[in-house]
């Protein structure tokens, strides 16, 4: 993430449950910061949520857009979330 990373492990909260974001993958690019989450819930269960920021650093609720020419720099984030990265690697494989 370039500049100012948001704190981690935080809470989240869904009307199904809830546990905390543990790892992220965030780049801020020319728009928003596309982001990639991992979601450790209370029950050990884990979700990837693909999401997006905006500058000023508040939660999108829209669909998460990612250029070609940030693809780069997020995969270059991920190096630093091992357990993320392997999610998604038994996505792609």
């Amino acid at each position: 993430m370039d500049g100012k990373r948001r704190p981690l492990p935080r809470p989240f909260s869904f009307h199904w449950g809830g546990g905390q974001i543990v790892e992220e993958a965030s780049y801020a690019g020319q728009h928003h910061e596309p982001t990639l989450q991992l979601l450790e819930y209370e029950d050990g269960s884990l979700s990837v949520r693909f999401c997006s920021y905006s500058h000023s650093g508040h939660f999108q609720r829209t669909p998460l857009m990612v250029g070609e020419a940030d693809l780069t720099a997020l995969r270059d984030e991920l190096e630093e979330c091992p357990r993320l990265r392997e999610l998604l690697r038994r996505l792609t494989a």
